[in-house]
Order: structure tokens, then sequence, then C-alpha cells
């Protein structure tokens, strides 16, 4: 690039380009201009030495947004410049007159080919000019980037994306946060979990950036102390992480809280919660046979995410009764099982429903293990509807189920129904609780068709290294 004179970058697929053309001929005679044509060396015709950058660097270098640009270089740097075309700017920076005289006063440009996305991100990937740190493991010219992933033990089984450069930093776009942040330590390896490591696996669980900011919360969720990652790790029980999302956010990126919530077909549920599970696979190794020690596990460990449908409910969203204002985009996550269906087509009362769920809260784990799990209970539309139409709201429905949870010891003792689970005939005369008083969350969703809820049971309370429920508000970038 010269030291001193003009510089222009063009486009043969610009109108404006093409207009000008005869403008940067008058200017090539009159003196030192180099033109860099983005898409044509050729172009502008019946100008010497046009140079090629097809190759965009020089556009990247000059953060070229609009062409066609034309710059002023006095001593090697840049004093000014201008883009598309307006005679004035054109002349002022120049000094010529009568630039153009036959040509409107005024005409927009176009978008640099530099500034597309996919370019853009080869380009900073090109010049070092990226956040990413991590260490970029090369393939072999025939070598399948998916069997790849598998072969080195990254994925959970299903196929993954291959984490390309381009992929992590199209992913590190979807937050504010810096990529080399420090989120904590991730058990049980303690390795550093950065926000550059989260989008990587991200990007193998198949997310769009957007989810991003969820996908970073949901990680510091299972990174708190009081969700005990080593522990819901190393135990033999069933649990894995269960990502409840609340808030504006949740409807913004797609996810569902309707039909099917917990099950598959939705992009956002899917793979937010597997970036999550792979995430503390393969940041703080996590597998299975290792320290993840569940003698049968469940299948939401490869992805167990849904969103709380707030716009369907006549209740207060799970983000209140964790502390926070309505409307907050929060994640809960939550150390739970597979699902327990609760079914019940008949009843017409609230009295008559939640004697439905106390008793069917009462078999999780087996109906003499006392005190049972923590549980969620995400309750579907039709039942909530039970629910109102006889008066109750969820703070109701959750005291009169809380309150059917003390059982006379006599119905759980050790021995009774010829189970040998049970509390100790000491307890006699007493009343013994199922749950604990903060052992339980209710969520609603679920499609508007069928009396269906279901509990999610949770990881053994009452020992320090139990899990706690964790709520984290969602860091939005927008």
């Amino acid at each position: 690039m010269q030291e001193n004179g003009l510089v222009a970058v063009v486009k043969r697929d610009c109108p404006t380009c093409v207009m000008v053309a005869p403008v940067l001929q008058q200017l090539g005679a009159q003196g030192a201009l180099t033109v860099y044509s983005q898409d044509d060396p050729a172009f502008p015709d019946g100008l010497d030495g046009v140079a090629d950058d097809r190759a965009l660097d020089i556009s990247y270098k000059l953060d070229v947004e609009i062409v066609p640009t034309l710059v002023r270089f006095e001593g090697g740097a840049e004093v000014e410049r201008t883009y598309g075309w307006d005679r004035a700017a054109w002349e002022s920076l120049t000094g010529a007159n009568d630039l153009g005289a036959d040509l409107p006063p005024y005409k927009p440009g176009c978008g640099a080919l530099n500034q597309e996305q996919d370019r853009l991100a080869e380009l900073k990937i090109r010049h070092g000019d990226t956040p990413m740190t991590s260490r970029l493991i090369p393939l072999g010219a025939k070598e399948d980037a998916i069997e790849a992933c598998f072969e080195r033990g990254w994925s959970d089984g299903l196929p993954v994306v291959p984490p390309t450069q381009e992929r992590v930093l199209a992913m590190l776009e979807g937050t504010s946060r810096a990529a080399d942040e420090v989120m904590g330590l991730m058990p049980s390896n303690l390795d550093t979990c950065t926000v550059e490591k989260v989008a990587i696996n991200a990007v193998m669980a198949g997310c769009r950036p957007e989810y991003m900011p969820v996908v970073l919360a949901a990680v510091e969720a299972v990174l708190d102390e009081d969700y005990c990652l080593h522990g819901t790790l190393a135990t033999t029980r069933f649990v894995g992480p269960v990502v409840i999302v609340n808030g504006p956010i949740a409807q913004q990126i797609g996810m569902n809280g309707k039909g099917n919530a917990l099950g598959q077909g939705n992009r956002a549920n899917a793979t937010i919660g597997r970036a999550v599970n792979l995430a503390v696979r393969n940041i703080g190794g996590g597998k299975p046979q290792g320290v993840d020690r569940a003698t049968l596990g469940n299948p939401g460990k490869l992805s167990y995410c849904f969103c709380e449908d707030e716009e369907g409910s006549a209740w207060e969203p799970l983000t209140v009764d964790r502390g926070l204002k309505a409307g907050t985009n929060a994640v809960t996550v939550f150390a739970g099982y597979g699902l327990q269906g609760v079914i019940d087509d008949k009843a017409r009362s609230p009295e008559e429903l939640v004697q439905t769920f106390a008793t069917s809260l009462r078999a999780v784990d087996n109906i003499h293990k006392i005190p049972g799990p923590d549980c969620l209970l995400v309750v579907c539309p039709e039942h909530e509807r039970t629910l109102m139409q006889g008066g109750w709201d969820k703070a109701r429905f959750h005291s009169e189920v809380m309150a059917r949870m003390q059982l006379p010891a006599e119905e759980v003792m050790r021995g009774a129904h010829g189970m040998a689970e049970g509390v100790k005939p000491e307890l006699a005369g007493k009343t013994v609780p199922k749950l604990l008083p903060t052992g339980l969350l209710i969520v609603r969703a679920g499609g508007g068709a069928g009396k269906f809820s279901g509990i999610i049971p949770g990881w053994t309370p009452g020992v320090p290294e139990s899990s706690r429920p964790v709520t984290k508000e969602i860091k939005t970038w927008m």
C-alpha cells in the first residue's frame, strides 16, 4: 500500500462502482491512485494497474464496509476516507474539481465482500484476529471429522458437529462475554471452564449462536456449589442436569414449552441441554463408567431442557418462586431422573386431583423411601385448569401437596407391606416427611390436550453432598 496518495476499493458487482469508473480513471490520470478490486482485477475497465484483492486481505486491513471506498494516505497513514458516491466529499478528499460532472451528486454504495459473515470469519482466522486460544487439532487429509470426534472421545454417543474455527467464532458472536472469561473450574477434573470452551461444546451440540446466553447461564448453574456437579456425576443414582428456561428469551430463540416439551423435535430444547452435558463431559471429564458412576442413568443425560409455558399459564412462573421478578430471563438447573407420569382423567376438583399428585409423589424411589428426593412437578394445562377452576392458585396447590407429604410412620415403617425398606420402629406414633420443606418445584408446560402431568424426581436430600436446584439470570448480549 502506498505511502502517499489515494486508494480506492471497488467491485464490479456494484452499480455505484460501475458508475464512478470514469471518475477513477480521471483521478488515476491526475496522480497517485491505487485501485483494489474485490471481485475482478480487470475492473474498472480502461484503468491500468488495478490490484487484485479477491483474497480480500487489503479490504480487511482497511476495514472497508461499503464499496466504493476512497481513502487518502499521507506518510503511510490514513488521514481521510469516504464511501459510496458523494461528489462534494470526493472533491474535498482529493482536492479535484468537476469530478463526475455528468453523474448525480449522490448515490449509496454496496456492501463490501469482506463484511460477508462467512468471509469475515475466514479473514479474522487468517489474520489471527480472533479471541480464540484453544489448540486447533489438525485432521488427516482423508480423516472424517465426525468420526474423528467419536474416536477422540468428544461425543455423547451421537454424531457431533465438528468444531471448526469458523463455527466456534460464529458461536462466540452470540455473546458479548469475552472468550477467555473464566467461568470456574469444571468438576471432576477441575479444568478451567471458559466461555470459549463452552462455545466449542455448543457447536458440537448443534446450537445456534443466539442460544449461547442460555447455554452459558446453564453452565454457570451446574458450576454453582449448590448444584454439586461432582456429586451428581459420581452418584450411582440416575440424575443429570434438567434445564428449565424462563423469560422472553425462550420464545425469542424458539424453545418449546407446549406439546412434547420434554420430547424430541425442537432444536433449541435439544441442543441447549446437550451442550451442557457435552461441556460436563469434555471440560470436566464426566464420562460414563469413569467419573460418571450411574447404575442405569437416564436418557435425559443426553439432553433434558425445556421452557415453562408462561404465556399459556395462569400461574406465576418458576422464576418468581425462585425469588426473581416475573419476566426475568433465567435458567433453573435441577439434578433429575427421567419422567414419571401422573395421569388423572377423572378428577373434577382440586381436592381429587391433589390426591393423585400426592400418591404419585409417595411412590418416588419407593413408597417407603423417607425422605424421598426433591421433585420437580411438570403440570399440564388441563390439570392446571382443574385447579384454577376450583379456586386453587399455584401457592395453594403447593401447600396442599406438601401437607399430604407428612405421613404416619407406621405406613412406611420397616416391615410394613412386607418391605425391608422404611423408617425405624422408634418413630412409631410420629409423622415423617416424604419431601423436605424445600423439596418441591412446580412448573407449567405441555400440550393443550391430555390430562398427563409428570414428576421429575431428583437426588437424595438431607446430606451435605446432595444437589439443590440453582437458578441463574441469563446475561443477554442484546
